[in-house]
């Protein structure tokens, strides 16, 4: 009795696992880069807001560009804008108290990134273990 507590426990567990990652990686079905009109769009700020932030902002140095010289922002800059958009312009941060934020938030980001890609990993691993019971 003990051990069909267990397994419906442990299926339980890999059910929630495979869902949060499933959740996470809902960005994966998205374009790998936007053009600086479309990221305009998306944050409802100016294309020389976003020109500007780049020259102040360390995370924001390396936006791709294609031969034409045209911006690409990837997901992961576009997450970037919208923090430091939300702590600018809503929450008053100095340019320079932002991008000390975002440095210790990239980081932290980078940790998580790590710890979502060792989720997938267990997420594999989990469906074999299914597969077999």
């Amino acid at each position: 009795m003990n051990t069909k507590k267990c397994l419906k426990g442990l299926q339980h567990l890999i059910n929630h696992s495979i869902n949060m990652v499933d959740s996470n990686s809902n960005t994966e079905d998205k374009k790998l880069f936007y053009r600086i009109g479309e990221v305009t769009k998306i944050l409802d700020v100016s294309s020389s807001l976003l020109r500007f932030w780049e020259t102040e902002f360390n995370c924001l140095q390396g936006i791709q560009k294609n031969r034409k010289g045209d911006r690409l922002y990837s997901l992961k800059n576009i997450e970037d804008l919208k923090t430091i958009y939300f702590l600018v312009k809503s929450k008053g941060y100095t340019l320079q108290g932002a991008n000390e934020f975002m440095i210790k938030n990239n980081t932290q980001m980078s940790k998580q990134q790590r710890a979502v890609s060792s989720l997938i990993k267990i997420k594999s691993f989990l469906e074999e273990l299914k597969d077999q019971l």
